[in-house]
């Protein structure tokens, strides 16, 4: 997973692939719990493109888009928002698998 650069890429990614941002900080330890399953979640969703977004970084990307919880999950398909799995509690593999495969 690839890390966010700037705005810019945020918003010309979300009109261009099918692509879903994780929202996340270093030193969020929710976030850390799910890094060790994120390689096979992304590559059994291999369809998506997988954005890690620094919470820190673009803290304004995150109050325009209502992400006041980390980690969460933001999916932009065909231009539009597909769907969320925001909020701040801890995410198993399989809650996050249920919320992509819904999106499909």
């Amino acid at each position: 997973m690839r890390d966010l650069q700037s705005v810019e890429e945020f918003q010309a990614l979300k009109v261009t692939e099918d692509v879903v941002f994780l929202f996340t900080a270093a030193w969020c330890p929710d976030c850390h719990f799910i890094d060790p399953f994120m390689p096979e979640v992304e590559e059994k969703f291999e369809f998506f493109t997988f954005i890690s977004v620094n919470r820190d970084q673009f803290i304004d990307l995150c109050a325009e888009h209502d992400i006041y919880g980390i980690p969460s999950f933001l999916v932009f398909k065909n231009g539009l928002e597909a769907g969320r799995f925001v909020s701040k509690d801890r995410k198993t593999k399989e809650e996050i698998e249920q919320f992509l495969t819904e999106l499909l």
